[in-house]
C-alpha cells in the first residue's frame, strides 16, 4: 500500500478529499486513543458481546463501560443489538481490527 504523494498540481477537490479523510481518520484515532475504548474494541474482535460480559472482561464498572460504549457508538464503531433486557455489541466493519492488528504487532507481540 502506498502512501499519498502530494504535489503541486493536485486539484482542489483532490486537495479537500485529502483534509476529509485525515478527518476522518483523526476521529478515529480520538475515539480509540483511550485504554477503555480499545479494551472493549479489543474484546469485541473476537465477537459480539453483552454489556454484562464487557463490565466482567474490563473489570468495570456499568457505568464506565457505557460511557466508552457510547463513544464508540458515536463514533460508528461498534453497533448495539438489543435482546431482551440485554444488549449487545459488535464492531461496526474491520477498520477497529485492522487497526488493532498493526497496534499489536506494534506494542504487544513479544518478539
Amino acid at each position: 500500500m502506498a502512501l499519498p504523494q502530494f504535489s503541486t498540481d493536485m486539484s482542489e477537490d483532490e486537495l479537500d478529499k485529502m483534509v476529509e479523510n485525515a478527518t476522518d481518520a483523526s476521529n478515529f484515532l480520538k475515539a480509540i486513543s483511550h485504554e477503555g475504548r480499545m479494551m472493549i474494541l479489543c474484546h469485541l474482535v473476537t465477537g459480539e458481546k453483552s454489556v454484562t460480559e464487557l463490565e466482567e472482561l474490563l473489570a468495570a464498572r456499568q457505568a464506565a463501560v457505557s460511557q466508552q460504549l457510547s463513544r464508540l457508538r458515536l463514533e460508528g464503531l461498534v453497533v448495539p443489538r438489543r435482546e431482551g433486557k440485554a444488549i449487545y455489541y459488535r464492531l461496526a466493519d474491520d477498520k477497529p481490527r485492522r487497526i488493532l492488528e498493526v497496534v499489536y504487532d506494534l506494542f504487544c507481540d513479544a518478539d
